[in-house]
Order: C-alpha cells, then sequence, then structure tokens
C-alpha cells in the first residue's frame, strides 16, 4: 500500500540503526511486524488466570505429536 506519512527523522534514524534495516521501508515493516508481534503477546498475557487448562507437559508433548505433519 502507498501511503505519504510524517514520521519524525530522528525516530526513523534510531529505529533504523537498532533494526538493521536498509532502507525507511524496510524500518516500517519491521517496527509494524515488532508492533504486532508485541500487542498479540499482550492479549495472550491478559488471559492469564482466566483460561483453565489442565495440561501437563507429558499431555502436552503427545498433542503435539498427534497434530504433526507426516
Amino acid at each position: 500500500m502507498r501511503t505519504t506519512v510524517w514520521i519524525r527523522d530522528d525516530l526513523i534514524k534510531e529505529a533504523e540503526k537498532l533494526s538493521g534495516a536498509k532502507s525507511m521501508k524496510e524500518t516500517i515493516d519491521v517496527a509494524l511486524e515488532e508492533y504486532v508481534r508485541r500487542r498479540k503477546a499482550m492479549r495472550l498475557l491478559d488471559l492469564e488466570g482466566r483460561v483453565e487448562m489442565d495440561l501437563t507437559p507429558a499431555k502436552l508433548r503427545a498433542l503435539r505429536k498427534k497434530d504433526a505433519p507426516r
């Protein structure tokens, strides 16, 4: 998607350095991917204590083996 936005120069330059991105587009892509990943993780953490599961490590391994592609 093509769009025009105003981004602070100091912020984009610092993000480029931290991400190791080679272009402004890549920097913004990396930043947005990280933002989405962190927000999803925060949503999962918000569920802590609300979902009751009785999975033991052995049950979890069995489920993973069962669902693994063959």
